[in-house]
């Protein structure tokens, strides 16, 4: 026999192909720690983690107004499926995020959607889901995007913006009537 006839079959390996964009990434260098247009296989077994520290994180943003660790990714797989799934969790105490318009705060967690938009201050995500064979290992790509990616997907927002500014402190607010006298603005 060959070794070609021996080879082990190479599984097909489920990738997440991440699109990034902020406002400021030419002049601040804010991903210059991210390596785009590489496929990195990671094993299943690993939360990984986007954040500033680089003792912590994966995948490092340059950029004070991040978190440490500002989110994370973990794989797990679905009952009765053959494919792997991701879960996202918000680790920042300071900022939620927004993962199609459905608002983590801190340690909320979610499945992963196939084809998402991931936001967090001026950051965008554009994530899409190809599913492979593999329960020991996936990959992650990065490209990078010089325009919103809201706009430049047509990836409308679901619900306005509140006033306030946050969905969270607008749902704390008090939405009963007020009386308010004339000088009482």
């Amino acid at each position: 026999m060959s070794s070609f006839e021996d080879a082990d079959t190479e599984e097909m390996v489920t990738c997440l192909q991440m699109t990034l964009y902020h406002p400021g990434h030419e002049r601040s260098g804010i991903f210059r720690s991210i390596k785009f247009f590489n496929r990195e296989k990671l094993p299943t077994s690993e939360v990984v983690k986007f954040g500033r520290n680089s003792h912590t994180c994966n995948y490092i943003f340059q950029d004070k107004q991040v978190s440490r660790v500002q989110f994370s990714l973990q794989v797990f797989k679905k009952f009765n499926s053959s494919v792997v799934s991701f879960e996202i969790k918000n680790m920042s105490k300071k900022t939620s995020l927004l993962v199609d318009n459905k608002e983590l705060g801190y340690l909320n967690k979610m499945d992963l959607p196939d084809k998402c938009m991931i936001r967090f201050g001026d950051y965008q995500f554009l994530v899409e889901k190809e599913d492979g064979e593999s329960l020991e290992f996936f990959e992650i790509q990065f490209s990078l995007s010089k325009k919103p990616l809201l706009q430049e997907n047509n990836w409308l927002s679901q619900e306005p913006i509140p006033e306030c500014g946050s969905y969270s402190s607008c749902l704390t607010q008090n939405n009963s009537p007020m009386e308010v006298g004339e000088n009482e603005w």
